[in-house]
């Protein structure tokens, strides 16, 4: 299997790579939009602010090309945003390859922002193929101040409200949190990617 990484500039790149290494997988990181294309799947990482990945991913002609994908597509973080049609963070237009607006999370003045740390999954979909071997039992890693709506999670978590932790729309699936900071339970989702029918 041909696995490609956006290479989107993002700091979790490299943990992006280690984490695929662990199980056994070699990716190509790569920012060239026919070596992306030819991929079997592939994998949008990102952090930092939607206006400057848009930016980015447009000056390396890589926005139409991530719209024209057809194979399995996994964001991480930022990369689930990015998926969205608009975010308030920088009020800026993003890929529109799944209905909606990121907002800034709502939270209480006791709450922290940006939301940090480890939180436990409502599977809404569990026969999503994402979720074969998890039960909601398991932590994951956020590091986030914006977030989707609900509207086409497949689970969700809380932070302030309910926001999605993952969602599926077509051939692209995406998660908010960082898999490859979240230990086995983060091994297992990426591993379900990669296993995963096309």
């Amino acid at each position: 299997m041909k696995l490609a990484v956006i290479d989107s500039g993002g700091a979790n790149l490299g943990s992006v790579l280690h984490a695929l290494h662990r199980l056994g997988v070699t990716a190509e990181l790569s920012s060239d939009p026919e070596r992306i294309a030819s991929a079997d799947r592939v994998i949008l990482p990102g952090v930092g602010s939607a206006r400057s990945a848009m930016q980015a991913l447009a000056s390396a002609g890589l926005v139409d090309a991530i719209r024209a994908l057809e194979q399995p597509v996994l964001g991480i973080c930022l990369g689930l945003q990015l998926m969205f049609e608009h975010s308030e963070e920088g009020d800026c237009d993003c890929l529109g390859l799944i209905p909606g607006r990121v907002r800034r999370l709502e939270v209480a003045p006791h709450e922290r922002l940006p939301h940090m740390g480890w939180n436990q999954l409502q599977w809404t979909r569990p026969t999503d193929p994402l979720a074969r071997g998890l039960d909601g039992q398991e932590w994951f890693y956020f590091v986030h101040s914006y977030a989707a709506p609900i509207d086409h999670a497949v689970a969700i978590s809380e932070h302030g409200r309910p926001f999605a932790a993952v969602v599926r729309h077509r051939n692209f699936a995406a998660c908010q949190f960082h898999p490859e900071k979240s230990a086995g339970a983060g091994a297992r989702l990426l591993a379900n990617f990669l296993e995963a029918p096309a």
